[in-house]
C-alpha cells in the first residue's frame, strides 16, 4: 500500500467503477421489488448494501498482490463492527403503525465505512465515484419509491 493519495485513474479502476455501478443497480432492482411488496427495506437500502459489499470486495483488489492477511482481518472487523453500529439506527415506531425507520441510514453507515477503508487504501478516484453513487442512491431512491402507489404495509404482490 502506498503512503500517498493516488489521484490517477488506473486501468483497473474503470473495471471497479463498472462493478460498483452494477452492484448498486442490482441492489436497487431487488430493493424496488421489496418496496413494491410493502417491505421496509427498499431501493436505497438494498442499493447501498450492494454498493458497500462491492466496495469491501474492491479494497483488497486496490491493495494489490501484496495484501496481507492482517489487513483483510481489519476490513472484516470493520464491516462486522459497523453492522452493529448500523443496527442502532434502526427502530420500529410504535406511534406510526410500527413502521421501521433507519434502514437506509444504517446501510449508508455501512457504505461510509467501506469508503473510509478505501480512503485508507489511497484511491481518490474510486472514493469520489462511490461517494457520488451513494449520494445518487440516497437522493433518488425516495423519489422512485414515492412515485409508486405501493407503500410499506400494503403489499402489491406476493412476498
Amino acid at each position: 500500500m502506498e503512503s500517498r493519495l493516488d489521484l490517477a485513474l488506473h486501468p483497473g479502476d474503470l473495471m471497479i467503477l463498472v462493478r460498483l455501478v452494477l452492484a448498486a443497480l442490482a441492489g436497487g432492482v431487488i430493493g424496488w421489488n421489496r418496496f413494491r411488496a410493502g417491505k421496509p427495506a427498499g431501493v436505497g437500502t438494498h442499493a447501498l448494501v450492494a454498493l458497500g459489499a462491492a466496495l469491501f470486495v474492491a479494497i483488497p483488489v486496490q491493495m494489490g498482490p501484496a495484501t496481507h492477511e492482517g489487513f483483510t482481518r481489519v476490513v472484516q472487523g470493520i464491516a462486522t463492527g459497523i453492522g452493529f453500529i448500523g443496527a442502532g439506527e434502526i427502530f420500529r415506531d410504535p406511534d406510526r403503525d410500527h413502521r421501521i425507520h433507519g434502514l437506509t441510514s444504517a446501510a449508508a453507515l455501512w457504505v461510509t465505512a467501506a469508503l473510509g477503508v478505501l480512503a485508507g487504501c489511497g484511491s481518490a478516484v474510486l472514493i469520489v465515484a462511490a461517494t457520488a453513487f451513494t449520494l445518487l442512491i440516497v437522493l433518488a431512491a425516495p423519489h422512485l419509491e414515492h412515485r409508486d402507489p405501493a407503500r410499506p404495509g400494503r403489499p402489491t404482490q406476493s412476498n
